[in-house]
């Protein structure tokens, strides 16, 4: 009996000793939780804390602030493309055009859509161009204002007329190749200067490579007729004359898919009728208010005296002519554009 006794109190004892670890141990973990609970809350209040004092006290702060950080990302996008859309790549057009005034031509030439004229009755006496020496107060040829006002309904330019703007038109005329034209290239590349090219049909035949480089340098190609009549186009009928314009403009249309739009007359030779003529042909034809003797190759002239008679003869819209295959010209090309620059002109390209 004592041993049952005995047996009971320690199942008493044994099961109250359980109890007393099971109590303990919910304590413990009461205490764990409220411990980590209170760890969150002050987490949460340090969070809030640093957060711009308008959103503390806002139970979405923090996805407020995840929101915002999103939207800011979502429209950074949009932002760059606005700049893309008003900011215009950089080429070296930039550098000699400003104001904007003229465009650089496209790759593939310009075409001309003129009004038509009627030929007959129109004067087919030739004349012989040149600037002559009277000049007005900017210093401008006055036969070139007088030929201008009688035949720019033509769509004939001596001169551009525009006193206001220091601007000068270069032009080069190649009726043949005397190595001479890639070092002009490598100077108005290095001047960021573009000019127009007028090229003759042979010499586009024979010097394919140097045609490709103007026009991937953003030169503008001109039409100098296929044979260069020594006595002019009004010496030939209308068939063959229109034959000397349109023949060189297909094969280079043909040859290099570039439209040329502007004529320059052999030896400077034209008519009333010629310049209505070339009207009709969707052109423009470009004479010149400066031009000097520096075509004869076996008897050039001094490159300080020729560099000084340039430059004296400056004014606002001219039109200079200089042949490529001259070496006195190729000499310097350089220092005309510089010394012009410095006295405040710019060059365009002629369109």
């Amino acid at each position: 009996m004592l041993i049952y006794v005995i047996l009971l109190v320690l199942i008493i004892l044994t099961i109250i000793g359980i109890a007393a670890v099971v109590k303990k141990s919910s304590s413990e973990h009461a205490q764990k939780q409220e411990k980590q609970q209170t760890q969150s809350s002050s987490d949460v209040e340090n969070e809030v804390s640093d957060l711009p004092e308008s959103d503390q006290g806002h139970e979405d702060s923090t996805e407020r602030k995840d929101l915002s950080k999103n939207e800011k990302d979502a429209q950074k996008p949009d932002e760059t493309e606005e700049v893309e859309d008003t900011e215009k790549p950089f080429t070296l057009a930039d550098l000699d055009n400003p104001e904007g005034f003229d465009e650089r031509p496209t790759e593939h030439g310009i075409v001309l859509a003129n009004q038509q004229i009627d030929l007959s009755g129109l004067d087919t006496s030739g004349l012989d161009w040149g600037q002559g020496g009277d000049l007005d107060e900017y210093n401008r040829p006055a036969g070139c204002m007088q030929y201008q006002e009688k035949y720019g309904k033509y769509n004939a330019y001596f001169i551009s007329d525009e006193p206001e703007k220091k601007v000068i038109y270069l032009t080069l005329d190649e009726g043949y190749e005397y190595g001479c034209s890639s070092r002009i290239l490598d100077t108005l590349k290095e001047k960021n200067v573009h000019a127009v090219f007028f090229i003759t049909k042979s010499y586009a035949e024979q010097n394919p490579d140097l045609v490709k480089r103007m026009i991937a340098e953003g030169h503008e190609l001109g039409n100098h007729s296929v044979t260069h009549p020594a006595n002019g186009l009004p010496s030939q009928d209308i068939e063959t004359q229109t034959n000397e314009v349109t023949g060189n403009h297909n094969y280079v249309k043909e040859q290099f898919g570039y439209d040329m739009h502007l004529f320059r007359y052999p030896a400077g030779k034209f008519s009333e009728q010629s310049v209505a003529l070339l009207n009709n042909l969707n052109y423009k034809s470009l004479f010149w208010s400066f031009a000097y003797l520096d075509y004869d190759v076996e008897n050039q002239p001094d490159p300080t005296e020729s560099l000084q008679k340039i430059m004296s003869k400056l004014h606002p819209g001219a039109i200079y002519l200089l042949h490529a295959e001259s070496e006195t010209n190729t000499q310097i090309l350089g220092d005309f554009i510089d010394q012009a620059r410095a006295q405040g002109y710019e060059f365009k390209v002629f369109q």
